[in-house]
């Protein structure tokens, strides 16, 4: 294990890319000592104030206003991208051509066929990759997974989850990047894309999805003349002279799916739920008991299972607690009743890929390892599925066939299951509503 010190950049330095910031400033301060110590290298925003702001708040040594800098500069060896999704693909590519680590946010990108490449850069690249599927680093949810895995609710015969937001519910939200492109990326593509893989991650792989719907509420969305970030604030300059643009994609999309396991599913999300700006929850029901999360109250679960008194069952509250994955080492007041937030999703993920990076194995005390751009592919496919699901009414579309690079298992949840590829070639799976 390499103990070189690194240098680490964040590419965006929004709402998410802080919060990357934000996170390799604490990935020393979790789990096992001996990692290599981490230099905060550089910010990088196309609106530099945004990267000065952010390189001061969370003590970056410099701020740049292009990306480019970032992937020309040899100092610099660990890379954030937290951009808009169809500069994923550009970024990645010319990170890993410079031999640079990288992590890059959820969507993998902004197509199918983006993201094939990024995987397929993935496997001959000789440097880490991975994809922020932050929830797998969630306690509870590996909690979850955990009590579905050792087998403690019975056989699964239900997974309903469902994500709500409301960050584009007010018309008055300007245009921006996340209302393009076609059907299935926009809610399903953002937030649809943390629900698919907490399910997998909790159940196994989706076989097939069926029953698909997507709708448009807010058909067109007003041009901002400034620079509008978090997409909650408006500056058109003239507000008698506003000009709109029509939104492309869905602002909710639902559809059930089948699990190899021969559960089923139902999924919902939405960016247009007034009054839930973050809204996450899940539900698992088996035949021996039933648990369920809700991301308001990160701290918990609730179980009600074969366990329970005659006459006493019901769903009782457990309190994340050191017998958790992740919780024990992972937080500072490590005993029921401290909590967490979504925010140690982020640290416990910078963690995992120090690690990787330094060759850190399983034996050493490794994490699970980071999604992988294959998996980030994979959920893409699956999102695709989905898409074409409406787009034909609901029909019921098989995706047991992915292709390779579009393999795999149930690696970053902290339970330690095996891997659970459902892989094979196939060169002309559909791509109708490529996302």
């Amino acid at each position: 294990m390499s103990t070189t010190p690194l240098s680490v950049a964040v590419i965006g330095a929004g709402m998410a890319g802080t919060t990357h910031a934000n996170a390799w400033r604490q990935v020393g301060t979790v789990f096992d000592l001996g990692l290599p110590r981490v230099r905060l290298h550089t910010i990088a925003d196309a609106y530099l104030p945004f990267a000065e702001d952010a390189a001061q708040r969370y003590g970056y040594e410099r701020a740049v206003d292009d990306w480019r800098t970032v992937a020309e500069d040899p100092d610099i060896d660990i890379v954030s991208i937290v951009v808009g999704n169809a500069l994923h693909r550009e970024i990645a590519e010319a990170l890993i051509r410079a031999g640079k680590h990288v992590l890059c946010e959820k969507p993998l990108a902004d197509t199918l066929e983006s993201a094939r490449a990024m995987a397929q850069a993935e496997k001959e690249a000789g440097v880490v990759t991975g994809v922020g599927f932050t929830y797998r680093r969630n306690a509870a949810v590996a909690e979850l997974a955990k009590l579905v895995a050792e087998g403690h609710l019975g056989e699964v015969n239900h997974f309903d989850g469902r994500y709500w937001c409301d960050y584009g519910v007010d018309p008055a939200t300007p245009m921006a990047w996340r209302y393009k492109g076609p059907m299935g990326s926009g809610a399903l593509g953002d937030v649809g894309s943390h629900l698919i893989d907490t399910a997998e991650v909790i159940c196994g792989p989706i076989v097939s999805v069926s029953g698909a719907a997507m709708m448009t509420s807010i058909k067109e969305r007003p041009v901002a003349t400034g620079h509008v970030t978090r997409g909650t604030a408006l500056d058109t300059g003239d507000s008698d002279n506003v000009t709109y643009e029509p939104v492309e994609n869905d602002d909710v999309a639902t559809f059930t799916a089948h699990f190899a396991s021969g559960a089923v599913g139902t999924f919902s999300c939405s960016r247009v739920a007034w009054g839930l700006p973050n809204s996450l929850m899940v539900d698992v029901l088996g035949t021996k008991g039933r648990a369920s999360w809700d991301l308001a109250r990160c701290g918990e679960i609730k179980i009600d299972d074969v366990n329970s008194p005659a006459g006493l069952g019901g769903a009782r509250r457990v309190l994340v607690n050191p017998d958790f994955p992740y919780f024990a080492r992972g937080s500072s007041m490590a005993f029921g009743g401290v909590g967490l937030t979504q925010i140690e999703q982020f640290t416990y993920q910078a963690h995992a890929f120090l690690q990787q990076v330094a060759g850190v194995t399983p034996e050493q005390g490794a994490l699970p390892p980071c999604a992988s751009f294959a998996d980030g592919y994979r959920e893409m496919l699956l999102a695709d599925a989905v898409a074409r699901s409406a787009a034909t009414g609901g029909a019921a579309v098989d995706v047991t066939d992915l292709p390779e690079l579009a393999s795999r298992g149930r690696s970053g949840h902290g339970v330690g299951q095996e891997h659970l590829a459902v892989a094979v070639d196939v060169t002309d799976l559909p791509e109708l509503a490529s996302l």
